[in-house]
């Protein structure tokens, strides 16, 4: 879990990847024959196969959910703007980074009175997003001096193990690209071209996995990602979407993509036949790189294999060990295989 470690831990909002990107251009190139960066900032590592009568591409985002600074107000302290979908809820009293002309460590917190002062009806309004500021400990001058508005801020946020999970910030989706890399590891022998694809700016629109889709125009899109288990106190079953320790979930539908019913059926087959348990994943509203790859030119069929992740959008980001290594496993038994499926329809 070292890797995933790093990560997790390695900053790169949408946009500003620069730091994860090197970190993953790095590992790509002990996996693949050729890795290149493109111009929105995509690392796509080729690993040609035997025959090369299909091109596959797989795709995890590189980017994570933050804010950049969009103010600095007369006493130093920053407001800010959201990269990605955050929930309020989970930005009280947390420990921050700006990325400024060096990292400086921040606390963040929404502009209201401290509950002993606070009265009725204002301990009654919902928290937004634009309440909140960073205190950096710093004057306007310093501030101004080391700070620029445009700069990005990452929670500050450790990795952590526990029991059979890990949790930590971003894991959404270090994940899926921890997934990609461990694949391409495992592989010894495919008759597929691999495109391994580390996308960015799939948290304000798939951006990077279009580009790159256009780019590559595969056969077969496989998008690595993770999806929501809601299967923790005050979740019923029928709405859990996944569970942690039940295995990669292959993605039946979201809200960017319908999977192809050929490749859900082949994916199933791949995992019964490697002794991967599994689970069936319909997400009502959410999407991934899938959604982009689809489009590109005249299309192609596409799924998505999903890690299962408490407390998704947060700086807590929970996933289970053995989930996202045999989210792996079955990664690499399908790219030893795809050249076996038709998924014409």
């Amino acid at each position: 879990m070292e890797l995933l470690k790093t990560l997790s831990q390695t900053p790169g909002i949408s946009g500003r990847e620069e730091r994860i990107r090197a970190l993953i251009k790095e590992e790509m190139e002990k996996v693949a024959d050729k890795v290149t960066v493109d111009a929105i900032g995509n690392v796509i590592a080729y690993k040609k196969g035997k025959s090369g009568n299909k091109k596959v591409m797989i795709s995890g985002h590189m980017d994570e959910i933050g804010f950049i600074v969009s103010h600095i107000e007369d006493k130093g302290f920053l407001r800010l703007s959201p990269v990605g979908g955050l929930d309020p809820r989970n930005l009280v009293a947390q420990r921050v980074v700006v990325h400024g002309r060096e990292d400086l460590r921040g606390i963040m917190m929404p502009a209201s009175k401290p509950v002993h002062i606070m009265s009725a009806e204002e301990a009654k309004a919902p928290l937004k997003i634009s309440d909140f500021y960073v205190d950096l400990g710093l004057g306007k001058e310093d501030t101004e001096r080391l700070v620029r508005v445009g700069d990005p801020i990452t929670i500050d946020r450790e990795f952590m193990e526990f029991g059979s999970n890990v949790s930590g910030k971003a894991m959404d989706d270090r994940a899926g690209v921890w997934v990609m890399l461990e694949a391409l590891r495992q592989i010894t022998d495919h008759e597929v071209d691999i495109y391994a694809v580390a996308s960015v700016q799939e948290e304000v629109g798939l951006r990077g996995a279009t580009t790159g889709a256009y780019g590559i125009r595969p056969d077969i899109g496989v998008a690595l990602d993770v999806t929501l288990a809601v299967d923790g106190p005050g979740s019923s079953k029928q709405f859990q979407i996944s569970a942690l320790g039940e295995g990669p979930a292959i993605k039946i539908m979201d809200s960017a993509s319908i999977s192809n019913y050929k490749l859900v059926d082949f994916m199933r087959t791949v995992a019964e036949e490697n002794h991967v348990k599994y689970q069936m994943e319909i997400l009502p509203r959410g999407g991934t790189d899938a959604g982009a790859i689809e489009r590109a030119h005249t299309g192609c069929p596409v799924i998505t294999l999903s890690v299962p992740t408490r407390y998704v959008h947060s700086n807590v980001e929970t996933i289970n060990k053995e989930d996202v290594k045999n989210t792996a496993l079955l990664l690499a038994k399908f790219l030893e295989t795809a050249h076996k499926g038709d998924f014409a329809l």
